[in-house]
């Protein structure tokens, strides 16, 4: 996919970031859309279906975290990549931030290549991703189905909400029930080598999968990584 088919949605209130990421992204070969608020960027994001959202968090009314929870509820923007672009380095931030789903956590101020190398590699992921979701379609492991094609988990016939990291994640550990996967190779796996992440986003995700599938489906092994299955 060229860049010129990519469409890109930032959004921040302050006119003169926009400005300025615009210039950069276009100059990089991007389709560029703009909003100055939450509620604007929903509305563009709807509108416009864009591929990747560059997202601030720090927004008056309605701010980046719940935008982004708000349209990770929506199954049209199940593939849709979000990135929190923001001055905010404190953990609690970038934790809300993928918590609710985002894919990445980028630090403002940041060099314009820098930036366009981190958004080139979230698509190359996304792609190989979805590619990849084509080898086996259904994974079964006792009350638990995996359908990678509609992206759907089901625990007992019903069907549980994943965001997509929390998805990939699964997707991971389940493919290989036994094997302890340690924190490095989830990290290149999920996250690729190009995005620098906090030391809880991998705890941050298992967690929230617990919550939603029950603590016995995944273990911990201390010091090394985590592991599927009973």
């Amino acid at each position: 996919m060229k860049n010129e088919n990519i469409k890109i949605l930032i959004v921040d209130d302050e006119p003169d970031i926009l400005e300025f990421i615009e210039y950069n992204l276009v100059k990089a070969g991007f389709t560029v859309l703009m909003a100055t608020d939450g509620h604007k960027a929903i509305e563009m994001a709807k509108k416009h279906n864009p591929n990747l959202i560059l997202l601030d968090i720090m927004m008056p009314g309605m701010d980046g975290v719940d935008v982004c929870s708000y349209l990770r509820g929506r199954s049209e923007f199940d593939q849709t990549l979000i990135a929190f672009l923001t001055a905010r380095s404190e953990d609690y931030s970038q934790i809300a931030a993928l918590d609710n789903g985002g894919d990445d956590y980028i630090t403002k101020p940041i060099k314009p290549k820098v930036l366009v190398s981190r958004i080139n590699a979230l698509l190359r992921r996304s792609r190989k991703s979805n590619s990849n979701n084509s080898d086996t379609a259904i994974i079964k492991y006792g009350n638990i189905k995996i359908n990678k094609d509609e992206i759907t988990v089901q625990k007992d016939g019903e069907l549980i909400p994943f965001a997509k990291k929390e998805f990939e994640l699964l997707c991971l550990l389940i493919s290989k029930p036994g094997k302890v996967f340690k924190r490095e190779k989830i990290y290149r796996k999920i996250w690729g080598d190009d995005v620098i992440v906090g030391t809880r986003t991998i705890d941050v995700h298992i967690r929230k999968i617990r919550e939603k599938l029950g603590d016995d489906y995944i273990k911990t092994v201390k010091g090394i990584g985590y592991k599927f299955g009973f």
